[in-house]
């Protein structure tokens, strides 16, 4: 299969999710095929979340399975990396058991 031609399968399975607050695309990228995750009408600036297909899962008989579960973790890992302030940033008042790294 052509780059171009996996390039829209990967597109056409992406069209198949449909969520009222992000939206997906993919690109070609250095000969991979890269899945961006963006945070639809937001008045908060968010950083465009991606990673890559490996090419034996563009390849692979349960692509469409695989690729719902690297979008998923994605989904995951995006919006915890959208976290401005954990407890790990700053000690909680009152609470001497929490502490910032390094201090």
């Amino acid at each position: 299969m052509s780059d171009s031609a996996k390039l829209e399968q990967v597109r056409a399975h992406l069209r198949l999710y449909d969520h009222p607050l992000l939206a997906f695309s993919a690109r070609e990228t250095n000969g991979a095929i890269e899945i961006l995750i963006d945070l639809k009408n937001s008045a908060v600036p968010v950083h465009t979340y991606q990673f890559q297909i490996h090419p034996r899962d563009l390849d692979h008989p349960q692509f469409a399975w695989n690729l719902q579960r690297q979008l998923y973790d994605a989904l995951h890992d995006y919006f915890v990396e959208m976290f401005i302030r954990t407890p790990q940033d700053r000690a909680v008042p009152g609470d001497s058991t929490i502490t910032k790294e390094g201090s």
